[in-house]
């Protein structure tokens, strides 16, 4: 029993990770817009956060663990969103080719963090935001304490939480309002939005920011509480990225499986530390990497069997990848 409570406790902050990169995504693309610069994009949040982090606990003499909380978030949405709209301006208004600039904003994104991190490393092998850590991970008071049940549900950060209501806000958002049914009308069909009066490049370009920003928070979580608040230069956060992306395939481009996707992920990818308590059994070393495989070994199945399924449903937007030339209207 404690094998499995601790897979699930190492699954579900693993997923949030990648949950807010897929639902970023997943708002990018309903406009039309591919964005592969999604690991980038997380490169800048999560960067951004824990520096503001950590120059606000180094410089103030009695630093606030909510002040802390805003200020990591507010500039982890503003980088990532910096972000989405270089990739914006360039495949919009310049029409660039949307998965060269999405490759080149990845690149861009981590160098510019790993860059800017050396000088905070300053040849030390990592640096912590301890107060940010403590505040981004902090448990819910009681309930976290409630037996199992406490240490299953409630053992985790705010944005965890957030990141469930966020799906369920965001499904709403799309199959409920007008605004959501603008913009899939914008990546479904961008020339006849534009004729019904929709603003297709306003739509894109606030997609294309928002759902950045929205990338950027999982970089944030990693650094900030999945990673103990210690920044490293690693590329942890661009395998999650790219993890991240195939989740969008694997949801269908909705919202709400993204919840139990981005866990069954975790779950997977985590199987190879706890099978062997769990059953009993020796996994070689050279498994390991095989299982991580799991995640998208699905995404890849679940791609297949939707491509031959052919539902309208499960298909991305029609325009999704193209620009879109108003004189060809």
């Amino acid at each position: 029993m404690s094998s499995l409570i601790a897979w699930i406790l190492r699954a579900i902050p693993f997923g949030t990770i990648i949950m807010y990169g897929a639902l970023g995504e997943i708002v990018t693309e309903k406009s039309g817009n591919l964005n592969l610069g999604v690991p980038g994009i997380m490169y800048l949040g999560g960067f951004a956060g824990f520096a503001s982090s950590y120059y606000y606990e180094k410089l103030a003499q009695n630093p606030n663990p909510v002040i802390c909380i805003v200020l990591a978030l507010f500039c982890a949405l503003a980088a990532s969103a910096l972000g989405g709209l270089i990739y914006a301006f360039l495949t919009i208004t310049l029409r660039a080719n949307q998965n060269v600039t999405g490759l080149a904003l990845t690149t861009f994104g981590m160098g510019v963090a790993n860059f800017f991190g050396v000088f905070i490393l300053n040849g030390a092998s990592y640096t912590a935001a301890p107060l940010a850590n403590k505040a981004f991970s902090a448990k819910i008071p009681v309930l976290s304490g409630l037996g199992v049940a406490g240490q299953v549900l409630f053992s985790y950060g705010f944005l965890v939480y957030a990141a469930i209501l966020l799906a369920i806000v965001l499904q709403w958002f799309f199959t409920r309002t007008r605004v959501g049914l603008n913009l899939r009308a914008v990546g479904e069909n961008p020339a006849t939005a534009d004729a019904a009066g929709i603003n297709v490049t306003k739509y894109k370009y606030l997609a294309t920011c928002i759902g950045a920003a929205i990338c950027g928070v999982g970089g944030l979580y990693y650094v900030l509480d999945y990673n103990q608040g210690i920044w490293a230069t690693t590329g942890q956060i661009e395998a999650l990225g790219w993890l991240a992306v195939a989740l969008v395939i694997f949801t269908t481009w909705k919202p709400l499986n993204a919840i139990w996707g981005a866990y069954l992920f975790g779950v997977l990818y985590w199987l190879y530390q706890f099978l062997p308590s769990l059953l009993g059994i020796t996994v070689p070393s050279y498994m390991t990497d095989l299982i991580q495989m799991l995640p998208y070994v699905v995404t890849i199945l679940v791609l297949i069997v939707v491509s031959l399924r052919k539902k309208k449903e499960n298909q991305p937007p029609a325009h999704l990848g193209l620009a879109y030339f108003r004189e060809e209207r």
